[in-house]
């Protein structure tokens, strides 16, 4: 693809731009062509913007809100960033808004602010919208309508929010309150950001509240509200700015092997539909001055997603982001997911806070560290290795760490914990995503090693228990738990990463005449994958050419009953077409076995039966090495 379906954009620059061909005038055209969409869904005063699509569990109202809130955070970008030199229209819509939204006669009056409530995550976006375009919206408001404004934010005072992410929302709006001199409680914003402390794990991470939850909430809420906060509080900090400029720093240096070369961002953790949200930390790390990437290394990683989405039709034919990643599709939404949801992707605009001059927006674009190199890299704090490969441009996230459960008592069932396919599979990518949809998460076949009971249930990798991350190697167990039986089984994983490849190495638990299977990467196109097996082998292959193969290397052989490709519709983000590899065993005699498994995920051809010759195995008691074609030997 070269051109945005749905969006009118100055001609590509590529002088100036020469990977991407993107400038600050194609973010600027993108911005405007989703603010203009919008106004056909406005409610009369514009306090409200009711979407088409599924509403969430909130109601027609909140939902209406949360499109209010989250476009007034793209247009604050939009308004700021051209220092208040845009189409008036837009400045008078939004407050034309504020004054209906807050006004209880309006008959588009937002609801009260209460505990808990999801009016908290909007006020947090009205919040910083409001901060950054003082000079042109909140200095200009009626006294009677700042008032009605303060009133409303004033239900954040004293107020109880639930304990993870949302303790930052409180943040920056009572902050927000404390900067136009209202009534506010200091010991509310320095609780909450006493209680983020507990959450930091190292290295640059968070975990989202307590236990495994690693995801982008890390970026775009975790690193990103503690600095919007420090632009509001300025020099009242506590001395907290530098800490969080530290700690995003860190996160950054190695944030850019999470995006693919064409720009994709790896398909791991929930709402998605955020999409390019996933930028908010990479334009936050320029904004408060502490990223470790160059300005034109920031804005070709940037500029390479907003293009991957625009090319693949979002917005769509409306200028609308719909509950999906590339169109609407529901299983990568959560049931908080309103129609408005998706435009916290407003948060990948913030580099438009930036100045027209700023080197991030003037300097060359330099490619990412995939278009120069494979790329290993090991996350010790979430248990995740990243593995990019330059020849076909896509990162692959082995994970080990991230399960997004309650912490771990060890007096608990270690099989305790929910299954979320966004969370409990090994493996994740720039060019694939999980078996989504409630029939295919029964089957649970794509990058899992699962006991089967007679009937052919799954057991679940509901919580994953980690045990090593470094260099090249990670590894983890879960406790595999089958219907009837109150015994869990441990299967312990240990994924070696070598050229381009993941050979993972099981040791599993299993009673007698359980079935052993694996599952490879989904693939997903809007046409039906090519699929091939063999004795030991499986092989899928997209009409574009993206392949997922599995090869049994040791311990399925002489008695496999099954290598072969399942397929399934309407259940893949990337596509309605989907199929996996996978292997399957036959009845295990109980007791302990190894499975050796080599996966691949390639747009290179790849040759399945040539990769058997790939790996030598050799299997004892207590370890499995692994000798490699070039001589490196890995023991396990």
């Amino acid at each position: 693809m070269s051109v945005a379906p749905h969006l009118h954009l100055p001609p590509p620059d590529r002088l100036l731009s020469s990977r991407t061909g993107w400038t600050r005038a194609h973010w600027e055209a993108t911005a405007d062509r989703m603010l203009d969409a919008l106004v056909p869904y406005a409610t009369p005063g514009f306090a409200q913007y009711r979407l088409p699509g599924r509403g969430s569990w909130s109601g027609v109202v909140s939902d209406g809100l949360e499109g209010f809130a989250r476009s007034f955070l793209l247009a604050a970008c939009r308004i700021a960033g051209a220092g208040g030199a845009v189409d008036p229209a837009l400045i008078e819509r939004y407050t034309a808004g504020l004054a209906a939204g807050t006004d209880p006669g309006s008959g588009e009056a937002w609801p009260r602010l209460t505990d808990c409530s999801q009016q908290m995550v909007e006020a947090a976006s009205v919040a910083v919208a409001l901060h950054e375009t003082r000079p042109w919206i909140w200095d200009r408001l009626d006294a009677r309508v700042q008032e009605r404004v303060v009133d409303w934010f004033s239900g954040f005072v004293g107020g109880r929010t639930w304990d993870n992410n949302w303790r930052l929302f409180q943040v920056v709006s009572e902050q927000f309150l404390a900067s136009v001199g209202a009534p506010y409680s200091r010991s509310d914003i320095e609780s909450n950001l006493d209680r983020i402390e507990d959450w930091y794990v190292g290295d640059g991470w968070y975990t989202d509240g307590d236990g495994r939850n690693f995801d982008y909430y890390i970026g775009w809420a975790m690193h990103l509200y503690p600095l919007l906060w420090s632009r509001m509080a300025g020099a009242d900090d506590g001395g907290r700015t530098e800490v969080y400029r530290q700690r995003l720093r860190r996160f950054l240096e190695d944030y850019p092997h999470f995006f693919g070369s064409d720009g994709a961002p790896v398909h791991q953790g929930r709402s998605l539909t955020y999409r390019f949200a996933a930028l908010a930390p990479v334009w936050m790390g320029a904004l408060a001055d502490c990223t470790p990437l160059a300005p034109g290394l920031t804005r070709r990683l940037a500029s390479g997603t907003m293009r991957h989405f625009a090319e693949r039709g979002v917005p769509d034919e409306r200028g609308l982001l719909t509950l999906g990643w590339y169109d609407t599709f529901l299983p990568s939404t959560q049931p908080y997911s309103g129609p408005a949801s998706p435009y916290w992707a407003s948060k990948g605009f913030l580099g438009l806070l930036l100045p027209a001059d700023h080197e991030v927006w003037t300097a060359r674009e330099l490619p990412l560290p995939i278009e120069e190199s494979d790329q290993y890299t090991a996350l010790p704090a979430t248990g995740w290795l990243l593995h990019g490969t330059r020849d076909d441009g896509i990162v692959r996230l082995v994970n080990h760490g991230s399960d997004h459960n309650p912490p771990f008592d060890e007096a608990a069932d270690p099989a305790e914990g929910t299954h979320d396919p966004h969370y409990a599979r090994f493996g994740y990518s720039t060019a694939t995503a999980p078996e989504a949809a409630p029939h295919a998460v029964a089957r649970s076949i794509d990058g899992h090693l699962a006991l089967l009971a007679p009937d052919g249930t799954p057991s679940p990798r509901s919580r994953i228990h980690p045990s090593r991350c470094e260099d090249r190697i990670a590894a983890s167990w879960y406790a595999a738990r089958l219907p009837g039986d109150d015994r869990p089984y441990r299967i312990e994983t240990t994924s070696v990463l070598h050229g381009p490849w993941e050979i993972r190495v099981h040791r599993v638990e299993a009673p007698e005449g359980a079935v052993v299977r694996e599952g490879g990467h989904a693939v997903a196109h809007a046409r039906s994958p090519f699929a091939l097996s063999g004795p030991d082998w499986a092989l899928a292959r997209t009409a574009d050419g993206l392949s997922s193969a599995l090869i049994a290397l040791h311990g399925w052989d002489g008695g496999t009953e099954g290598a072969a490709v399942a397929r399934d519709v309407q259940s893949n983000a990337y596509g309605p077409h989907s199929a996996i590899p996978y292997l399957r065993s036959g009845p295990h005699p109980g007791g302990r076995s190894i499975h050796v498994s080599l996966v691949a995920l390639s747009r290179d051809a790849v040759h399945p039966e040539a990769l058997r010759d790939a790996v030598r195995v050799r299997a004892g008691a207590d370890s499995v090495v692994l000798t490699f074609l070039d001589g490196t030997t890995v023991e396990v």
